[in-house]
């Protein structure tokens, strides 16, 4: 295995359950991008921030609290803390704790003959070999960006200094993010998005919802904006932009690039052995995650599979499977929820009303905002809705799209809706007949089903 993050990992794990001897490499921190740059470190800032933002502006009628100033260096610290915590724990003492698995400090590449020599002087030699390098922050070639310091998400959480204002270029997760965090721990933050609308693959409600949430808690989100160029003068990053055809400048103190991101491949080795990218130089696979080359396999955020930490992890366990066995399993993406931890909460997963209609289903369409769900009500959070989208003729349902609180609390009951109405024909009808605990915010599922044919106005509180 090249690589030690969420792909690797688990392919190392499920390798030596299977009774086989694994090397696996890392050229840089153990553990990949989740825990030590991604999902962990992320949202140990984004839930401080929401702690500090309700500690200013809770809904609550008589109590009195304030945000009383952000410590930066000792948040950033905490957070360091954790993710050293984490990395030991559910990596380095994982992997040591098997005896079969061996790791391997140092940058590995193929050579012509197949062999994975490690810093030019060590050469491995395996019957399989999975590569997991994951891949990087992106940032846009524009004018002037090479002599200007930009800030990815890796950067932006390891700065010594919290910076007073900042331009987030990018308008997808990782943008909304860590840009509502900065705003909410004091920066002054404007989100410069190039698509006419936010988060532009999710459901068009999704993005109106968002925004105005992110905008009434006073950051400026402009859209249809192409940053052209960028420089710095007297301390502060001036952007200028394209905006719907005319030109704009925008300046902070910092300027954070959330545009995506790119494999790690370069140096290798993949044009020694033949391994066929696509133009972005992701790696590409089959359903089985294998490569063209016989015997490479490839997982994670190298290849252009979803980039979320749990999908890398179970492409890593079948890729090892199917490597070493004759199990050839598939990774099944049919039903695949997704999360983005701003507040409120995106929650996904299946089709948009709009795909669902192209795929050629017969659709139905339930929309249920937050005012009609008890638990919102008690929180005081009316933002969002449940949207529920149906095929109409066989009454199974085909997405849910989420934006409330805790929503990646919820979205998981959907999928499991999904999933077994995949497989078992299970309907609307059956869902919204279980018992839902009251005053849950997954109440709402249920509530949003039985809006397919009911009036939830006319309900009483707990009506079944």
């Amino acid at each position: 295995m090249i690589g030690t993050g969420g792909g690797g990992t688990a392919a190392a794990i499920r390798a030596a359950e299977l009774g086989y001897r694994v090397a696996i490499i890392e050229a840089g921190t153990i553990g990949g991008t989740c825990v030590n740059i991604g999902c962990i470190p992320s949202k140990a800032i984004i839930r401080a921030a929401k702690a500090y933002h309700t500690a200013g502006h809770h809904p609550f009628a008589g109590l009195r609290t304030r945000a009383e100033g952000v410590d930066w260096p000792q948040l950033i610290s905490q957070k360091d803390h954790l993710v050293a915590e984490l990395r030991q724990q559910k990596y380095i003492d994982i992997l040591q704790s098997y005896d079969t698995i061996t790791l391997i400090q140092g940058h590995g590449r193929f050579n012509s003959r197949g062999e994975v020599v490690i810093d030019q002087n060590r050469v491995l030699r395996g019957d399989r070999v999975i590569i997991a390098t994951g891949a990087q922050p992106k940032i846009l070639p524009i004018d002037g960006i090479d002599q200007v310091r930009v800030l990815n998400s890796t950067t932006l959480m390891a700065l010594e200094r919290q910076p007073e204002s900042l331009l987030v270029i990018g308008g997808r997760a990782i943008a909304l993010e860590l840009g509502q965090a900065m705003a909410r721990l004091g920066t002054r933050v404007t989100i410069l998005q190039r698509s006419s609308r936010l988060l532009p693959e999710h459901d068009p409600e999704i993005s109106r919802g968002i925004q105005e949430a992110l905008e009434n808690e006073g950051i400026e989100v402009v859209t249809g904006a192409v940053p052209e160029k960028i420089c710095e003068i007297d301390g502060q990053k001036e952007v200028t932009a394209r905006v719907n055809g005319s030109s704009r400048k925008f300046h902070a103190e910092g300027v954070l690039m959330a545009v995506g991101r790119v494999p790690n491949t370069d140096n290798l080795g993949l044009e020694e052995i033949g391994v066929t990218t696509d133009a972005n130089g992701f790696i590409l696979v089959d359903a089985f995650l294998r490569t063209n080359r016989s015997g490479v396999f490839a997982v994670g955020d190298v290849t252009r599979l979803p980039k979320l930490v749990y999908v890398a992890a179970a492409a890593g366990t079948l890729a090892a499977e199917n490597a070493l066995t004759q199990a050839q399993r598939q990774l099944d993406l049919n039903v695949l929820p997704e999360v983005i931890f701003t507040d409120p909460q995106i929650a996904t997963v299946g089709m948009t009303e709009q795909q669902a209609r192209e795929a050629g289903h017969s659709v139905k369409v339930a929309h249920l905002p937050l005012e009609h769900v008890p638990r919102a009500l008690t929180e005081q959070d009316r933002r969002g809705f449940i949207r529920l989208i149906a095929d109409a003729d066989h009454n199974t349902l085909l997405g849910a799209h989420i934006l409330a609180a805790e929503a990646g609390e919820i979205i998981q009951t959907a999928a499991l809706a999904m999933e077994f109405g995949r497989r078992h024909g299970y309907t609307v009808d059956e869902l919204r007949s279980m018992l839902f605990p009251y005053l849950t915010q997954v109440e709402g599922i249920k509530l949003a089903a039985q809006t397919f044919d009911k009036d939830v106005a006319k309900l009483s509180c707990c009506a079944g």
